[in-house]
């Protein structure tokens, strides 16, 4: 009885020395591909120390297989004193077992900051998102007596600086608004944010775009920002008067569906934060049901393809080829008209807002 539970413990200790064997030498591959500079990182030290185990298993449960196997064909006394060579092992063992709290501290340590890395990229990826939401929301409300559609595509930066708005400013009369502001990153886009909320202020102030926007440039202008500006467009619609009346500061002419024909809505100013002390002035026209209005920022017209422009005019002929379309869909094409161009991808970011009085 004894000679047999001693060999199948001799043969589970030989399976158990080749299992660590095998891991050991791909362990040691694994050592082998790190540069000779990485050998003083947390990585392969962890995994040098692993090797170092599984090298230490390997011998420890072949002298195992050793002894059982001694042991299960002798009955000498002196077979207990090749049990006694696992003891060289088991203080290696207690050698490393001081070091092993360290190691499973820094494993843990190790883990936590690539959860906090997750973490962060996560946010990094959210925070555009976020941004985004705010400056070019992807719902708006219902305004009775208008159609809007609207579309936003974000460009290469991790953040942007279009926006665009849409509320209303008296039970009559219905703001629009889109803007660019210059550059790209985290202060294009809170001038933006800033820029937005501020107008939405102003345009309850001031019935006249002219005087908001005045009062916008005067404000942003206060703090220095160095070779930052906004171009912007507002549009007031007055449902009772029947009348559109809108300033731009030096942003891409909007165009307007009137009386079956395209025009161009250009800048009537300069462009915000140039000048604190700049003027603008405001163009009234009037607006009849089936009107559009299309708005858009710079992203759209300068669209390339080998140095050519999208240009106004393509946004223009698309309002002509059929202005009774849905807004949504007007920008929608629009969008993938500009994409086709440049060859299926725009750098820049472009916001597109199109809104018919109905």
């Amino acid at each position: 009885m004894k000679t047999a539970v001693l060999l199948l413990l001799g043969l589970v200790c030989v399976a158990a020395a080749v299992a660590w064997v095998r891991s050991a030498r791909l362990r040691s591959r694994y050592l082998s591909g790190f540069a000779e500079s990485e050998t003083d990182g947390v990585a392969y030290a962890l995994a040098r120390s692993s090797f170092k185990r599984e090298v230490h298993a390997s011998v420890l449960y072949s002298l195992l297989a050793v002894a059982s196997f001694a042991t299960a064909f002798s009955n000498s006394e002196g077979t207990a004193m090749v049990f006694a060579l696992v003891a060289i092992p088991a203080v290696v063992s207690i050698n490393w077992a001081r070091g092993a709290v360290y190691e499973a501290r820094v494993s843990r340590e190790r883990l936590d900051l690539e959860k906090r890395a997750e973490e962060a990229l996560a946010q990094e990826d959210l925070a555009p998102k976020a941004w985004a939401a705010r400056l070019a929301p992807d719902d708006l409300p219902d305004f009775s007596g208008f159609e809007v559609g609207r579309v936003y595509q974000a460009g290469s930066g991790l953040m942007a600086g279009d926006f665009f708005d849409v509320f209303r400013v008296a039970p009559t009369r219905l703001a629009a608004v889109i803007g660019d502001v210059s550059g790209h990153g985290i202060e294009s886009s809170i001038t933006a944010f800033q820029a937005k909320y501020l107008l939405r202020v102003f345009l309850r102030q001031f019935r006249d775009p002219a005087q908001a926007l005045e009062e916008l440039n005067a404000q942003m202008s206060t703090v220095e920002r160095a070779e930052e500006f906004i171009s912007l467009v507002v549009m007031v619609f007055d449902t009772e008067a029947g009348t559109l009346r809108f300033g731009s500061a030096g942003h891409p002419a909007a165009w307007l569906w009137h009386e079956r024909e395209v025009q161009p809505l250009r800048a009537t100013g300069p462009l915000l934060m140039l000048d604190r002390s700049a003027s603008y002035f405001s163009r009234e026209i009037p607006l009849a049901a089936g009107d559009l209005v299309m708005l858009y920022t710079d992203g759209l017209a300068e669209a390339r393809r080998h140095g050519e422009m999208f240009g106004e005019e393509r946004i223009a002929q698309a309002i002509k080829r059929d202005p009774g379309v849905a807004p949504d869909v007007l920008c929608k094409s629009l969008l993938d008209a500009a994409r086709d161009f440049a060859g299926g991808s725009i750098d820049d970011d472009v916001a597109i807002l199109a809104i018919r009085r109905s």
